[in-house]
């Protein structure tokens, strides 16, 4: 059965029902690959990197939006997102580096 959205969107063809298909351990081995370096910093230094990701994911990217939703000035933004990149070795410029995030983050909700 194929349910549609307000968006017109169907259930089969979001990144869930994707998610939903990954075995479990593969899920949670991704998620730890992707999201450990940074919730490991995060335990030891309070440094919320993996909330700031996921703001900075849902704003799409925008460096303004994500400064105001998360009540901090841009450079400071600026820092933490280098921070991620560095812990991670990944380029949140590029494309396939935020879908990957994207999804761990996903794959994190639904383990």
């Amino acid at each position: 059965m194929r349910m549609r959205d307000s968006a017109g969107v169907t259930a089969l063809d979001s990144y869930a029902w994707l998610l939903a298909s990954v075995p479990e351990r593969t899920r949670s081995s991704f998620r730890a690959r992707m999201l450990g370096p940074l919730e490991e910093y995060d335990t030891t230094r309070q440094a919320d990197l993996v909330h700031t990701l996921e703001v900075f994911l849902s704003c799409s990217g925008s460096w303004n939006r994500t400064a105001t939703r998360l009540h901090v000035h841009v450079n400071t933004l600026r820092y933490r997102i280098r921070r991620i990149e560095d812990l991670t070795g990944r380029d949140l410029g590029r494309l396939e580096d935020r879908v990957d995030f994207f999804l761990a983050l996903r794959a994190a909700s639904t383990l």
